[in-house]
């Protein structure tokens, strides 16, 4: 099945693309080995994408600005495919999954592909197969991939680990609502907009800008041969938006003239291999009988203070290596 899912994709089949994601997605233990099969048959195909990351506050305007830059990016002769994450539920575990009605447009363009994701646990604003999923997209031949997070946290930067540019998306003064995390996030940032400077926002738009740069200067950059850029831009009436994929293309051809993009992608495959044993190592600890047998317990005596949480950690560590120990 993995060589004719391959095959598929290969060909652009937008089905077998969506039926591919859907299988890396799952947790069956089947189901991975077979996406690990597939992963390996398409590897050679993907990586020559523009991988652009976009994040941004609540309220940004971050769905009707990939919409705007999507529909850009194909008039210039590009295929766009755009992996969103949707907050999942704590409570029930479900989403929304509404990103193709909020980008109507973009979706119906056969240019462009859409894949909306939940979130789950996942720290980050990322799945923990989005990476799986981008070199999907890559091997159908899509050469501009746009992840979205689900908005600005702490946790936000692992969509920059896994990207070649960072795009973060700011409101018109709105720098003091960003107070306690904009540092690590715009050290982070490659390109910077301010969005909705449209109508009555513009002079605010242009101030705030100005200010983003003056502070740019105080902060330690994320590559030493780029100069993160500031820029305003509104989606809703799409100016600045052929400015913001310039600086796109721009910072590519810095990266690739220093030899920064190959040192970056191949950050990006080391951080996956461990991010995939760290993730791997807790589902299968988590899965172990015993290990599962105690965790009520030692969960109990660590919320009522009987016992220190590093102590309940080391004990469900012990049961299960010593059970791996004697399998060896």
């Amino acid at each position: 099945m993995s060589e004719a899912l391959a095959d598929l994709i290969r060909k652009g089949d937008r089905r077998a693309l969506a039926q591919a994601i859907t299988l890396i997605e799952s947790t069956r233990s089947d189901h991975r080995v077979e996406a690990s099969v597939l992963l390996e048959s398409l590897i050679p195909y993907a990586g020559r994408s523009i991988r652009l990351g976009i994040s941004g506050v609540p309220g940004v305007g971050k769905s009707t600005f990939i919409e705007a830059l999507g529909n850009h990016v194909i008039d210039q002769g590009h295929r766009v495919a755009v992996l969103t994450v949707d907050p999942s539920s704590a409570i029930s575990g479900g989403s929304i999954l509404g990103d193709k009605t909020r980008m109507e447009l973009l979706s119906r363009r056969p240019e462009a592909y859409i894949r909306p994701s939940p979130s789950g646990n996942t720290l980050g604003g990322v799945t923990r197969r989005s990476r799986e999923a981008l070199l999907l997209c890559e091997a159908a031949g899509f050469d501009v991939i746009i992840v979205e997070t689900v908005g600005v946290g702490q946790s936000e930067t692992r969509v920059a680990d896994m990207t070649d540019t960072f795009m973060l998306l700011l409101l018109p003064g709105g720098g003091d609502e960003l107070q306690g995390i904009k540092r690590g996030i715009m050290e982070l940032a490659d390109l910077i907009l301010i969005n909705k400077a449209d109508d009555d926002l513009q002079s605010l738009a242009g101030r705030s800008a100005a200010e983003y740069r003056a502070a740019l200067r105080l902060l330690h950059p994320r590559s030493a041969d780029w100069k993160v850029e500031v820029q305003t831009c509104s989606a809703r009436d799409g100016t600045g938006i052929g400015e913001a994929w310039e600086s796109v293309l721009r910072h590519r051809q810095v990266l690739e003239s220093t030899g920064e993009f190959e040192r970056r992608r191949a950050a990006q495959a080391r951080g996956w291999m461990w991010s995939e044993v760290h993730d791997s190592l807790i589902t299968a600890l988590q899965g172990d009988p015993e290990v599962r047998q105690r965790i009520p317990e030692l969960e109990a005596a660590a919320s009522d203070g009987r016992i220190p949480p590093t102590t309940a950690a080391r004990q469900l560590l012990d049961i299960f290596l010593k059970r791996h120990q004697k399998w060896q």
